[in-house]
């Protein structure tokens, strides 16, 4: 018999337990949000297990009376929102918020007004410089975008104080030191950079600063405007035939060392993650660290600021340089311990150094190092031209208003790069995968959580070129959204799983199809729980789903080692039952009687005459009334409400 408590309480109440490492809640979230947390409902009926616990306060309780509808996905943008909610059809983005009209695009530093004014097209744009820590977190909870330079420091409480409305960071420049990048994750916030378009102006600057401490351009600049003629004093060195060592050999590294290549240096690199190929191409020898720094005659920094790099040319990094060596840095300040070089320089190891970049900046006034004889310096000027402040807004613009209409972006720092065609091609399945896993979480009940999900992909593909990340996050996204404040995105979908104490296992599978589609099926496997639905679990003990894509169309194709195949659409109702005649026409009629829209049909046995299970589609929800006339029909044995 079934429970007579309401499925909508009891199932939030269920679903609150499910996980074994469950996360605070969030009770700063915005209030228009509350209900979507409790948007998978299911109740059990008949022999097995009827769920009856008190409802949760972590979960909101109120719904609307509104029918749902499913969103359709014709664009991978709409396939990466989320497609369904409690009771009502309302479309979250990429990062799980409801999108509003206009989104706030906070802008703390300048930006070039080709930058802004594509941002003021798409929302509303607060333009508020110089901001102090206490302001920007005063500021940032009304806000679904910041934009910041290198002097804005975007920090966890910042993060904290946006109450999860901030969607997106957007960095005008390369280095995202300056965020924190370990927190926007943990927050579901997607970081971006604009990498390209300053990508001439700062290697233009590396070779400038380069060629000026050769021949001493500035120190001989300030002789002669002391008055001074000095013509023995700033003899300089040439380039032709000098070892130059790039280390880091990225965007910037490269285009300097074709330039230096073109001024006749012999130039080698150092980077643990650049292709061999690559670097080939252009003339340049890949070598080791050591090997980098104890050959050269000169030193060009472009690495990242990283816990890795901080303070790496430090005093035993320059005893192991060439006497006399000279360095440039365009990077970032914290690469060099500034003391170390200032020791270096006295003693003679190095003999000239070129900065644009510092630890703090900008330095201090009395700073040994930047009124040193042999250092020139320049006010971080390498992405200083009217053409990259123009590229950089621009660039810079376009990620933060894709990232707000919920697009994945090519140069997001903190999410794995999709590229656009895999995107594209993913579209459908990015659907199915979410919708298996909402399917999936319903279906368990009792045990101690869930810890263990393994999802299979069957593909005629070579397993290496098939990128999965995509729909292991939104299978991430299915299974713990529901039962859990959280919400997830490929941003933080693996964080959150493991934080949850959740191992999500894959498995690719190549089956004999055609290549022409990415996945031939996905399967969704919880180990090591119970299942209200005991149909559901397979030969091994596990909850056991299956689904794929028909004509763009997500549907459930096999629940356990039953096969079925219906639309992954509105509700469903999944019914054990003795196969025989008549079957379908009984709990038809029932739905009927109660004015439950049906939308399809589907049902599936293993063996003649024995048992099948009917999966049907319903539009409406069946009230208390109706599920217990569903249970007594004596030919069922057990069967089981699905919101998807």
């Amino acid at each position: 018999m079934a429970s007579t408590s309401s499925p909508h309480a009891a199932a939030t109440a269920h679903l609150n337990s499910l996980l074994s490492s469950s996360s605070s809640v969030n009770h700063n979230r915005p209030s228009n949000l509350s209900f979507l947390h409790a948007s998978s409902n299911s109740s059990s009926v008949k022999l097995l297990h009827s769920v009856s616990a008190s409802f949760s306060p972590s979960f909101s309780s109120s719904s609307s009376s509104s029918s749902s509808s499913s969103s359709s996905t014709k664009t991978i943008f709409n396939a990466l929102k989320t497609v369904e909610s409690a009771d009502i059809s309302l479309s979250r983005d990429l990062h799980g918020v409801v999108s509003s009209p206009k989104p706030t695009i906070l802008v703390s530093e300048k930006l070039g007004e080709a930058g802004l004014d594509l941002l003021r097209s798409f929302g509303h744009v607060d333009c508020s410089y110089d901001l102090s820590p206490q302001d920007l977190c005063a500021k940032i909870s009304q806000c679904d975008a910041l934009i910041v330079r290198s002097g804005t420091k975007v920090t966890r409480e910042v993060f904290e104080a946006a109450q999860g409305r901030l969607k997106v960071v957007g960095r005008a420049g390369v280095g995202i030191d300056n965020v924190d990048l370990q927190a926007a994750t943990e927050f579901g916030c997607l970081v971006v950079n604009a990498p390209t378009a300053n990508t001439i102006a700062a290697a233009e600057h590396g070779i400038a600063l380069l060629t000026s401490m050769a021949r001493n351009v500035a120190q001989a600049d300030a002789s002669m405007k002391a008055g001074k003629w000095l013509r023995s004093k700033y003899v300089g060195v040439s380039l032709v035939g000098k070892t130059l060592a790039v280390m880091g050999f990225g965007k910037v590294g490269s285009e300097v060392a074709r330039r230096a290549k073109g001024l006749g240096m012999h130039v080698i690199a150092h980077d643990p993650y650049a292709p061999a190929d690559r670097a080939r191409a252009i003339g340049v020898d890949l070598v080791s660290f050591e090997k980098a720094i104890g050959t050269a005659d000169f030193i060009s920094l472009h690495m990242p600021l990283t816990p890795a790099t901080n303070k790496v040319f430090n005093d035993d990094t320059f005893a192991k340089m060439k006497k006399g060596v000279r360095l440039i840095n365009v990077a970032r300040g914290g690469v060099i311990d500034e003391d170390a070089l200032v020791r270096a320089l006295n003693s003679g190891i190095v003999a000239q150094a070129a900065l644009d970049v510092f630890t703090v900046e900008p330095p201090p006034k009395d700073s040994k190092l930047v009124q040193h004889e042999n250092v020139t310096v320049t006010p971080h000027l390498g992405a200083s031209t009217k053409e990259a402040q123009e590229g950089v807004a621009i660039e810079i613009a376009e990620a933060v208003v894709g990232a707000l209409n919920g697009e994945l972006s090519a140069t997001a720092v903190n999410a794995p790069m999709v590229p656009p065609e895999v995107l594209s091609e993913l579209a459908p399945y990015v659907v199915l995968a979410e919708k298996l896993g909402r399917l999936a979480v319903q279906l368990v009940t009792g045990g101690s959580g869930i810890q263990s999900v393994k999802v299979v992909y069957k593909s005629a593909r070579d397993p290496d070129s098939l990128d999965t990340r995509l729909l292991r996050a939104m299978v991430t996204k299915g299974i713990i959204e529901p039962i859990s404040d959280t919400i997830i995105n490929l941003v933080n979908a693996d964080f959150s799983a493991k934080q949850k104490g959740l191992r999500i296992s894959e498995e690719r599978i190549v089956v004999d199809s055609s290549p022409e589609y990415p996945v031939q099926s996905i399967q969704v496997n919880i180990s090591n729980v119970q299942s209200k639905f005991a149909s559901a679990l397979s030969e091994k003990g596990n909850i056991s789903i299956e689904g794929r894509v028909k004509y763009g169309i997500p549907h459930l194709t096999r629940v356990g080692p039953f096969s079925v195949d219906v639309s992954l659409d509105g509700n469903l109702i999944l019914c054990k039952q003795v196969d025989q005649p008549g079957m379908i026409g009984k709990v038809g009629n029932i739905l009927g009687e109660s004015n439950v829209n049906v939308s399809f049909m589907s049902v599936g046995r293993t063996v003649k005459r024995k048992l099948a299970i009917m999966a049907i589609g319903v539009d409406e929800e069946p009230d208390k009334d109706t599920q217990k006339k569903i249970g007594e029909v004596s030919a069922i044995e057990e069967f089981v409400f699905l919101k998807l």
